[in-house]
Parts: C-alpha cells; sequence; structure tokens
C-alpha cells in the first residue's frame, strides 16, 4: 500500500539522509525532502532503508547495507570532489548546495523501478509497457520538477547515469555523475558487489 505523506515520512527521510542538513537553503532542502516523500508514497516501500542496495534491480547489489549507503555515499563523495575542485580552482563556480542536493535525489526514481508491484507488472508483459515502464532516472526528473526542485537538481537525478550521454551534463551533475561511477567502481574493487550481480559494463577479460 502507498504511504501517506506526512510529517512522519518527512522525518523518517531527514534521519536516513542527514545529508540534507547541508544543503544551506532552506526553500532546497525541504524540496529534496517532498522529492522523497514523493517517491515514497508512490511506491510500497516505507522507507529508503527498504530498497535493496543495488544500481539497478538485481545488478550490481552490495553484500550488506541498503540503498541508503549508496545514496550517501555517493553525496559524500561528490560533496569532497566539489570541495577540492572549488578549493584548488576558485575560479570555477560550483554551486555546492546543488551537488549536495543533486547527491541526494540522484536516485529518487528508484522506488519505482525497484517497486515489487511494478516489478511483478512489468515482466509479465514486457511489450505491453516496457520493462521497466520509465527507469529511475526519467522518473526522478517527474519526481523532483513535481516536488518543486529547481532543473539544475531535476537535470543530475535525469542525467547522472546513461541517459545523460545523450546530453551535456552540467557541472555539478558531473561530478555527481563521477562519484556514482565511482562508488562502484570502488565497491567492485573493494569487494562489495555480490558476484552474481556484476554488471556486464564493469567486467574485464583476463589479460593472459
Amino acid at each position: 500500500m502507498p504511504n501517506e505523506p506526512n510529517d512522519a515520512l518527512r522525518t523518517r527521510i531527514k534521519e536516513e539522509l542527514p545529508e540534507v542538513e547541508a544543503i544551506a537553503d532552506a526553500a532546497l532542502r525541504q524540496g529534496v525532502i517532498e522529492a522523497w516523500v514523493l517517491a515514497l508514497s508512490r511506491s510500497s516501500f516505507r522507507s529508503i532503508r527498504e530498497i535493496p542496495p543495488s544500481g539497478n534491480p538485481g545488478s550490481m547489489t552490495l553484500i550488506r547495507g541498503d540503498q541508503t549507503d549508496h545514496i550517501r555515499g555517493v553525496t559524500r563523495l561528490a560533496m569532497r570532489m566539489a570541495q577540492e575542485m572549488a578549493a584548488s580552482n576558485p575560479d570555477m563556480a560550483i554551486d555546492q548546495d546543488v551537488v549536495v542536493a543533486g547527491g541526494l535525489c540522484h536516485d529518487v526514481g528508484k522506488p519505482w523501478e525497484f517497486d515489487p508491484e511494478n516489478r511483478r507488472r512489468w515482466e509479465a508483459a514486457p511489450r505491453a509497457n516496457g520493462l521497466p515502464s520509465i527507469r529511475h532516472p526519467a522518473y526522478g526528473v517527474h519526481l523532483c520538477l513535481s516536488a518543486g526542485l529547481p532543473e539544475s537538481v531535476a537535470h543530475i537525478a535525469g542525467a547522472h547515469s546513461g541517459e545523460g550521454e545523450l546530453l551535456v551534463r552540467s557541472l555539478e551533475c558531473t561530478i555527481v555523475h563521477l562519484a556514482d561511477i565511482g562508488y562502484w567502481t570502488m565497491a567492485l574493487a573493494g569487494g562489495l558487489i555480490r558476484p552474481e550481480t556484476v554488471s556486464s559494463k564493469y567486467r574485464r577479460p583476463l589479460v593472459m
């Protein structure tokens, strides 16, 4: 059953994504929370922690933890990358708030794509509505804009993954994209990914 958008859900999201407090702009901070409220309220998940720790359903799954580990990890990596680039390149105008908001919302569409009810429907008739009907980046754009977040954050949700290869990524989106790719690449190198879920794009032939 979908969740009711209420203050208890908002409190849970703030507890699960504490990096939201690093966003200086109060309206942007609230917008991130509201985007996740919409995401969960339109799914069967009651919490971000209930979402499997995978890049895509059944693919690149962490051996432990939940989806908050990935979202928070990418956000913290992006924050540090942005801070370092800004410190060493004063002329580089990086919007730190957008980096944090984009990091926290880059996978806001996952409750839709990972929802067990949606998966069953799509897998039963993939030629009817697709499999999935909409991937999490595209659905994330819908959620961000519906929650009143700026285009700069919606762009990160929509272009952080493969969809971003079809357009020019913003500076902040580039940072989140690299943090996201880096997260999965380092997790794989560190033995944190279930071997049977490793995506083909991360596999390399053995050098004999």
